[in-house]
């Protein structure tokens, strides 16, 4: 009776073990679960990077104009008022104003204020030269150089003309100084448009220049001469 009594027993422990659930530990089941959502098969319909940064664009343009309507009185009608307001407001202007205009660049004329004498630039040069004001010394000199040969008639006085300008004219008739005249209308261009800064040699050129083309008489005409420095 004991015997049998306790095969029972073992016999009831043994199916109340079975019940009993199995319990897996919390990180492999967590990485098991991860091994399983990683296969191919759960993500074929996935969208793609660019619709997820589409989708993510649409969120911020929402959660923007959320933010906006609620801080404009009316709600997202006033807003749509003001932005209403705002294009109106631009057209306006836009046909009032016109298309914006690029400003032109510097045409590179030699005189920028009214008629003065050879005599004149070469003593505001002069002056310029005694303060070391090196860039304002070379413009007055080059000024200088290009109305004394205007004086002389050996230039036309036109106004609006370039230093280079001035310079190729005048080595027509001065030919034993085109390439100095040359020389001198690129020094005057780098200074007065070129950014670029002066110092006494260059200014020292200039007034040797000026000097020398006072001393030349012109190449005339059907003649070959032209007299030196």
């Amino acid at each position: 009776m004991s015997t049998a009594g306790g095969r029972t027993a073992a016999s009831l422990r043994a199916r109340a073990n079975d019940d009993v659930p199995v319990d897996i530990p919390r990180s492999p089941a967590r990485e098991a679960a991860e091994r399983e959502l990683s296969k191919p098969m759960y993500h074929e319909n996935d969208p793609s990077f660019l619709e997820r940064a589409i989708d993510r664009f649409w969120e911020w343009v929402n959660d923007l104009f959320s933010a906006a309507s609620g801080a404009t009185p009316g709600g997202a009608v006033g807003l749509v008022v003001v932005v209403v307001l705002v294009v109106l407001l631009a057209a306006g202007l836009w046909l009032r104003l016109g298309t914006p205009q690029r400003t032109p660049a510097p045409e590179g004329k030699l005189f920028d204020e009214g008629p003065r004498s050879a005599a004149e630039h070469r003593t505001a040069a002069e002056a310029h030269a005694a303060a070391q004001r090196w860039n304002q010394a070379v413009q007055e000199r080059m000024r200088a150089v290009v109305r004394s040969l205007e004086e002389r008639a050996l230039l036309d006085p036109r106004p609006g003309r370039t230093a280079d300008e001035a310079a190729a004219e005048a080595g027509q008739s001065l030919p034993a100084h085109a390439g100095r005249l040359r020389a001198a209308a690129r020094e005057f261009d780098d200074v007065t448009y070129g950014g670029r800064t002066a110092d006494q040699q260059a200014y020292q050129r200039l007034s040797e220049l000026d000097s020398a083309v006072e001393r030349t008489k012109p190449l005339l005409s059907g003649a070959s001469q032209g007299a030196a420095e």
